[in-house]
């Protein structure tokens, strides 16, 4: 049965909301001139504040729902994808980090320009755009669908619709006028919330167990099902598995360095330090955070389990899982949020929930914004004749509206596309990450580890990465007959093959006589 919303729950929301804008007023610029200071927060951001905005922008509303779903379905070899993220980090830190520093980038793409053609660079960007409008759409479609549950009870089109819109017009509103520096400082006010409601809900959820701990860890570790869900590492060599090692060291670790060194909406962030020392250690120091704030959504997952699925340790009165809210799938920890949570705290969860999805969504914004504005508007208007740098921090926040359009339009596609899905809210987001990213990745290793490659095979290895994401998704890929070991591949394995199938076509060519014998 579904609680209805208390006084406490609005009053707790009403709170958020004058936090919100007390902080918008506080952190926003009074004045800002240039695109450097708009979409770089003028170059000056501590490492610290930097990392704890990389982990707000990351950690979105599908580790606020996914990750309790993940620990009740699962175990906690999730966490150990983090092995994979650390080895991304030394690459980006130590490979990319520097090499954007050095030519003074405003977007990761602009490495492109020296290595290939400006042409080369806008492609790359517009990689991005497709796969983070994809990404971040499909991120605010699953915040808009607990929105929609927890306030209005429905999970209907219409409903998820006006969450979804209410979202994006909230995101918009926080970075338009500041630009990446009002992002930044409500990332810290947003990140606060996040973690804070979720440390609620362990502390509430754990009182509600009346078994000890010891009983606790004794349950998860010898499960019914014999399936001991404190296992850390997956040392299988099951190429559908996501999370075991070889997934890990593999296609997870390529998921990093896309996401640090190639996704501008984290590399913007790195950028915007004073130098690329700073940046890299705020890249490790994300990295880091990260263990202990993804592994508190796995703990509430595992105590789920207990609460749903281990009566005996609930006193004989366990209650009942549901799967499905009015025809819709939801996670475990939605359920729970539905049926269990009291007054007061289900109000803190929603706006968790709210925070996770509007750090995420302006960030991507912003980042979305520069590219556009850095990578494609500049060059064209500046071959048109000089104007005021403010025109282009003008550009910027019309182009965040354009934005926001296309990551509404795709909420409301990935509605109907989840429902047709079998993944788990992780597996989802992340799913949807890499059609960009295999691409990505194939055009920048050859431009960093080769002098191969020319502006026309880097257009065609990003198209062609994303050609084959698409077409190992399972449904097409045993649609079109290819080998059985590759319709159920995860989606780590899958980057991995199209980020080879990239990386060839891209060095395929020589390169231009300008770059050979460096």
């Amino acid at each position: 049965m579904m609680l209805p919303f208390s006084v406490a729950d609005w009053l707790v929301i009403a709170a958020y909301l004058l936090l919100l804008v007390a902080g918008g007023w506080m952190f926003t610029p009074r004045k800002t001139e240039s695109a450097h200071d708009y979409f770089l927060a003028g170059g000056n951001v501590p490492a610290w504040l930097a990392a704890l905005s990389v982990l707000s922008a990351t950690q979105s509303a599908a580790t606020f729902l996914g990750g309790p779903d993940y620990g009740y379905r699962g175990d906690l070899t999730y966490l150990t994808g983090n092995i994979g993220g650390l080895i991304g980090a030394i690459f980006v830190a130590h490979v990319l980090i520097p090499r954007f520093y050095a030519i003074r980038a405003t977007t990761a793409y602009e490495l492109l320009t020296l290595r290939f053609s400006e042409r080369a660079t806008r492609w790359a960007g517009g990689m991005f755009l497709i796969g983070r409008v994809f990404a971040g759409g499909a991120r605010v479609y699953l915040a808009a669908i607990a929105l929609a549950m927890v306030v209005t009870g429905s999970v209907g089109a219409q409903g998820i619709m006006i969450a979804a819109a209410a979202l994006i017009v909230a995101s918009v509103a926080f970075t338009f006028v500041g630009g990446l520096k009002s992002v930044l400082w409500n990332d810290l006010i947003q990140f606060i919330v996040y973690v804070g409601s979720a440390v609620a809900v362990v502390v509430f959820l754990r009182l509600s167990i009346p078994a000890s701990n010891a009983q606790i860890l004794h349950a998860l570790a010898h499960t019914p099902e014999g399936v001991d869900k404190l296992r850390l590492f997956d040392f299988s060599f099951d190429l559908s598995r996501p999370f075991s090692m070889l997934a890990i060291v593999t296609g997870i670790a390529l998921l990093y360095i896309a996401n640090a060194g190639m996704d501008q909406d984290t590399t913007q962030r790195l950028l915007s330090c004073k130098d690329a020392k700073t940046g890299a250690r705020s890249l490790y120091l994300s990295v880091l955070a990260t263990v202990p704030t993804v592994g508190m959504f796995i703990v509430i997952g595992l105590l789920l389990y207990i609460f749903y699925n281990r009566p005996d340790l609930m006193g004989g009165t366990g209650a009942v899982a549901a799967s499905q809210f009015g025809g819709e799938k939801i996670s475990i920890f939605m359920h729970y949020i539905l049926t269990e949570l009291p007054g007061g705290l289900r109000g803190l969860v929603t706006i968790g929930i709210c925070a996770a999805a509007v750090a995420t969504t302006n960030s991507a914004l912003n980042a979305m914004s520069s590219v556009l504005v850095q990578d494609f508007y500049r060059p064209w208007r500046d071959r048109r004749g000089p104007v005021e740098e403010h025109h282009f921090v003008q550009a910027g926040r019309a182009g965040m509206g354009v934005i926001g359009f296309a990551m509404f339009l795709m909420a409301v596609a990935s509605y109907y596309w989840q429902r047709h899905s079998s993944m788990g809210l992780l597996e989802f987001a992340l799913q949807v990450m890499v059609f960009s990213y295999a691409g990505l990745l194939g055009v920048y290793f050859t431009a960093v580890f080769t002098t191969r490659g020319t502006t026309g095979s880097a257009i065609a290895a990003l198209l062609i990465g994303f050609v084959t994401i698409v077409l190992l998704q399972p449904a097409i890929a045993k649609a079109i007959g290819l080998p059985l070991v590759l319709t159920g591949l995860s989606f780590p394995f899958q980057l991995c093959l199209g980020t080879a199938v990239a990386f060839l076509v891209c060095a395929a060519p020589a390169g231009p006589a300008s770059h050979r014998g460096r």
